[in-house]
C-alpha cells in the first residue's frame, strides 16, 4: 500500500488550511467567520460560558479540530479541567439521552399504534416503561443522567444551558422541551438560552467547516 500525505486524516497542522477557503468561496467564508465570532463573543453569557458550551457541542459533533480549538479556548478563559470534564459529561448524557428519549418512538412502533403523529409531548411519558423492560440498565442511565446535570464545579443553570445547546445539536425535540424548561426554572433568561443555541449552531456548522481541510487534502492528492 502506498502511504500518502493524507494517510493520517487528522493532524493539527491540517487545520491551518482552513483559510484557503477564503480564496475559493470568499463570501460564504467571510460571512460564516463573522457569524462564528459573534456567536462565541461575550453577551448575556460570558466567553467562558460559551466556550464550555462549545466544548460540549464539539464532543457531540465529534470534530477533533473543534475539540482541540475550544478546549484550548476554554482553558484560556480560566476553565478548570474539572469544568471541562463536567461539560463533556453533560454532552455525553444528552447524546445518550436523545437515544433514550427516542425509545418512546420505538415503543409506539412496536405496539403498532398507527398514529400518524410521530412526535407528541405526551409520548415522552412512555419512557418509564423501560424501567420494566430493562430495569437495571434504565436505572443506571437515569442515575448517570441526574449526576451529570447536578451542580458541581459548573452551576446547575450553566449545565442546563449546556444541555439546551446539546439538545439542539442532537435535534431531540423531547430533550429541547425538557431542558429549555429546566433552564428557565434555574433562572436562565430567554436571551441566555438563545445565545446558548447559537453557540450550538456555530459549532454544528463549524464541524462541517473544519472538515473542509480534509476535502482540500483529498482534492490535492489527485
Amino acid at each position: 500500500m502506498t502511504v500518502t500525505k493524507t494517510d493520517s486524516l487528522y493532524k493539527k497542522e491540517y487545520f491551518g488550511r482552513i483559510a484557503e477557503l477564503n480564496k475559493y468561496a470568499p463570501d460564504a467564508f467571510q460571512s460564516f467567520m463573522k457569524f462564528n465570532d459573534q456567536a462565541l463573543a461575550a453577551g448575556k453569557l460570558t466567553v467562558k460560558q460559551k466556550e464550555l458550551i462549545a466544548v460540549a457541542v464539539a464532543h457531540i459533533t465529534g470534530c477533533p479540530y473543534c475539540i482541540d480549538l475550544h478546549v484550548g479556548n476554554a482553558k484560556k478563559n480560566d476553565s478548570s479541567k474539572e469544568e471541562v470534564a463536567e461539560a463533556i459529561f453533560v454532552a455525553t448524557a444528552l447524546k445518550a439521552g436523545s437515544s433514550a428519549a427516542h425509545g418512546v418512538s420505538a415503543l409506539n412502533a412496536y405496539d403498532g399504534k398507527g398514529d400518524d403523529e410521530l412526535y407528541k409531548a405526551s409520548y415522552f411519558a412512555r419512557l418509564k416503561e423501560f424501567a420494566e423492560l430493562n430495569g437495571e440498565t434504565f436505572k443506571a442511565f437515569i442515575d448517570f443522567d441526574q449526576k451529570s446535570i447536578k451542580a458541581q464545579n459548573i452551576t446547575e443553570k450553566d449545565k442546563e444551558l449546556i444541555a439546551v445547546a446539546c439538545a439542539h445539536t442532537t435535534g431531540c425535540a423531547y430533550c429541547i422541551d425538557l431542558h429549555t424548561k429546566n433552564a428557565k426554572k434555574t433562572g436562565a433568561s430567554l436571551e441566555e438560552i438563545s445565545e446558548a443555541i447559537f453557540v450550538a449552531v456555530a459549532l454544528k456548522a463549524g464541524s462541517a467547516f473544519a472538515h473542509s481541510v480534509n476535502a482540500l487534502n483529498a482534492y490535492d492528492e489527485n
